[in-house]
């Protein structure tokens, strides 16, 4: 008895030792928040408070002090999310993950990003402010990395340390750049159903933009292979660690129109939810120079910003940046393909990509004079048929950093203007909104035009030169409009309207986040800061109401048992609304994605129907295609003799509906409750690990909003009925210039990307319940309510 009380003793003390190890290094591992920090290359004290959500206020006596004390604070809370993002461009995730991410790899390794970055780089002036303040925060990372604690995901994985350069700064741009394009994913569907069915058919798409009748106003007077393309490209960017850009809101409201009379400003990008989440705050004060900004990790200039003179932001403004072009190979040469003057030797690039645990793979990318030959990055495409990607990003040039400068640096609304001109790629509606009341909008890109008849929705020749580009357009013939006469500008990555009588090419989203601002926008004259918060929360669309309608009238509503009267009751009551407790979207959603499925799918075939669920043009289908009576759609294929109708298919639709929500979640239709199938949780790359997955992730959650209401959290629709949250507002900001020390912010987990900190997912539960934060300009405040880490000059 004696012997086992002992044991249990020792393996009592050997579990506390544990413990406390485990806590001990807990408090190591953690982000400094407080306390003093010998940094090298600054030239005076430099000090930083952290609020209490973990935001960093940085004083400093010189801009480039600053930004080595940017660089370090950034690290000690995102150095992991630095490295993820840094790696995807050059195809370098797989040195640390292995095999599972080398298609991943294999594809951004060929694309021309590190290729476009060195050029770009070559042409800097290295004495700029922009380049010299850049380099000032790379320094802050590397002394981080040189003698800071390192993020635990290092120690799991066995990341090793390395150098932080310029390099990685603009492949990061490159990689954010073309997460924004959707040609990839829909170009190749939209020729294979060309091919397959004839132009009758995608008369029901509204690929000719008339689907898009609610504009932003400018103030100015294919065969199964193709499929291949857009699903692999596609499943890329859904398993890449590093989120997708893929919408946003912003309006910005001009003083004529506030209870104030001064501009208030609003902005919620969305984007893949991943943890980290996207945005790392920060508010820099030096002699010349004020920001608080939103940063990308592992760059040194907010793209979301705003001090007591201005404020900006942005949304994806989805015009078309990306040709396919199909290249045709010449019969006696397997290198060289077709040009209008004759064969034309492939540019090839050898690139290699080193993966964890097993050999290095070499990669022989062949490039046309389009671009890269996605065959040879991709699986499931035939050799003999190559495909180019155009890509506007690699073939301009790369102005960013001196871009982004600009815009964090302005000095009034000129210089900011010509700040948004340097972007040739991606395409963005650049938001702005001052203190002197001024209010702007501006779509950056490099836009250009083809010839008359030449349809980019669709894979183009590349052989004849007939499908090239023919003329880019100056900037002025950019989409915009500053301080109009409404008295607001918006953008719902909808369609502006023509310029010269031309509607720009994109992949625009339906029009009912932009219908429902201003519909909310356009009769108030009175607005403040608490009313745009409700409306950066709006879970309600007007356009669902409308297809509502169209469904119900095609049901035989004497032929329905009691529970699908009821569900029939609920829709008709309902206002379009996606609260937590909503049971009209849980119907709602479930109707609609059988429609779609039994509508489409005979047509395209499982895959290429998935691929289309995955696509901006379902989203604007739905509305317009339910009213359609004549719809080529509605006829299921598969079934001989008979042509179904509209009718059919939607009563059929709402009856396996029905039945599939009674299975889901019982015959209490009371109980069918939004937050009960739509749920949020921010996944950490190692949170798939189910070990890991409590310590790393975020959630899950209950949440309200939907796809394409303002509060913007869209999902994937599955058979199982289950709509997982895949992304939505990345920040969700809103600047009052009559109170701007008082501007209110949030991000959707936290500050910080250590799973130690304390600030890792504090904000969650605001997010989710629409609530804020404030954006503390007022120094005195911050210093009564803050902890305080001071950066002292190392002597040499």
């Amino acid at each position: 008895m004696k012997k086992l009380k002992k044991a249990l003793l020792v393996l009592f003390l050997l579990a506390v030792m544990l413990i406390v190890a485990l806590v001990v290094y807990g408090f190591y591992l953690k982000p400094k928040y407080e306390g003093k920090v010998k940094l090298k290359k600054i030239q005076k004290e430099t000090t930083v408070y952290f609020d209490e959500f973990g935001v960093p206020h940085i004083y400093a006596t010189s801009s480039e002090d600053a930004m080595v004390a940017l660089g370090y604070v950034h690290a000690q809370d995102r150095l992991w999310q630095m490295e993820l993002m840094r790696r995807i461009a050059p195809g370098r995730l797989s040195e640390i993950f292995g095999s599972v991410t080398l298609k991943n790899d294999r594809f951004f390794a060929g694309l021309g990003i590190e290729e476009a970055s060195a050029k770009a780089i070559a042409a800097l002036d290295k004495n700029s402010p922009s380049y010299q303040l850049a380099m000032a925060y790379l320094d802050g990372i590397n002394q981080y990395l040189d003698e800071g604690t390192m993020p635990l995901e290092f120690h799991l994985i066995g990341v090793k340390k390395e150098k932080f350069t310029i390099k990685d700064i603009y492949n990061i741009f490159g990689y954010m750049s073309f997460s924004f394009a959707m040609a990839q994913k829909t170009d190749p569907l939209l020729t294979d159903i060309r091919n397959k069915y004839g132009m009758e058919y995608l008369k029901d798409f509204g690929i000719d933009g008339s689907f898009n009748t609610t504009r932003i106003k400018n103030a100015k007077d294919i065969p199964q292979e193709y499929i291949s393309i857009a699903k692999s490209i596609a499943s890329l960017l859904e398993q890449s660690p590093i989120p997708s850009f893929v919408g946003s809101n912003s309006w910005v409201i001009a003083p004529k129109k506030t209870k104030n009379g001064k501009v208030i400003f609003a902005n919620d990008p969305h984007i893949e939810f991943s943890q980290p989440g996207t945005w790392y705050e920060a508010h820099i004060v030096a002699p010349d120079f004020e920001m608080y900004g939103c940063y990308l990790a592992g760059t040194p200039y907010p793209l979301l910003g705003h001090n007591r003179e201005y404020a900006y932001g942005l949304t994806m403004f989805e015009n078309d940046d990306i040709d396919l072009y199909q290249e045709e190979n010449n019969p006696t040469a397997a290198n060289s393909y077709k040009t209008p003057n004759g064969f034309s030797a492939y540019e090839i690039r050898r690139k290699t990509i080193k993966v964890k645990d097993t050999a290095d793979v070499v990669l022989n990318v062949k490039v046309s004079r389009h671009g890269p030959i996605v065959n040879d990055l991709i699986d499931g495409l035939k050799k003999d048929k190559p495909v180019a990607m155009s890509w506007i990003y690699t073939q301009q040039p790369i102005l960013i950093l001196d871009a982004v400068y600009r815009l964090s640096h302005a000095k009034s609304k000129a210089d900011f203007h010509k700040g948004v001109a340097l972007v040739a790629a991606p395409g963005l509606n650049i938001m702005y909104g001052d203190a002197k009341g001024n209010i702007a909008w501006w779509a950056t890109g490099k836009l250009y035009k083809h010839n008359e008849g030449v349809n980019r929705n669709f894979i183009l020749d590349g052989a004849s030169g007939k499908d090239d580009i023919k003329k880019y357009l100056d900037f002025s013939k950019n989409p915009s409009a500053e301080n109009p006469n409404w008295n607001y500008v918006y953008s719902a990555n909808n369609q502006p309207e023509p310029i010269d009588g031309f509607l720009y090419p994109g992949y625009y989203l339906p029009e009912d986040r932009a219908k429902r601002i201003t519909q909310l926008l356009n009769p108030k004259s009175n607005w403040d800061k608490k009313a745009v918060s409700e409306m950066i929360f709006d879970n309600t669309s007007s356009v669902a109401v409308e297809v509502v309608a169209n469904l119900i009238s095609n049901v035989d509503y004497d032929t329905l048992s009691s529970t699908e009267k009821e569900a029939v009751a609920i829709l008709k009551a309902w206002n379009g609304s996606n609260n937590l407790g909503d049971v009209a979207p849980t119907i709602y959603n479930k109707w609609v994605y059988l429609y779609l499925k039994n509508t489409f799918e005979d047509e395209l075939g499982e895959a290429a129907f998935k691929q289309f669920l995955g696509t901006h043009i379902m989203k604007q289908i739905i509305a317009k295609q339910v009213a359609n009576k004549g719809s080529l759609w509605w006829d299921n294929v598969a079934t001989k003799n008979q042509k179904e109708t509209r009718s059919q298919i939607l009563s059929h639709s709402f009856k396996e509906a029905m039945t599939s929500l009674e299975k889901q979640l019982g015959s209490t239709v009371a109980e069918w409750t939004w937050n009960s199938v739509h749920t949020l949780e921010h996944k950490h790359p190692l949170g798939s690990v189910a070990g890991l997955r409590g310590i790393f992730n975020v959630g899950p959650f209950g949440v309200s909003g939907a796809t394409e209401v303002i509060n913007n959290l869209f999902f994937d629709f599955t058979d199982d009925g289950n709509y997982k949250v895949k992304g939505g507002p990345s920040t969700r900001r809103i600047v009052d210039f009559s109170d701007i020390e008082n501007s209110w912010s949030i991000l959707p987990t936290g500050q910080s990307g250590n799973p130690l900190s304390a600030h890792y997912d504090d904000q969650a539960e605001l997010y989710n319940a629409g609530k804020f934060r404030r954006m503390k300009l007022s120094k005195q405040e911050i210093v009564r309510t803050s902890t305080k880490l001071v950066f002292i000059p190392r002597k040499k």
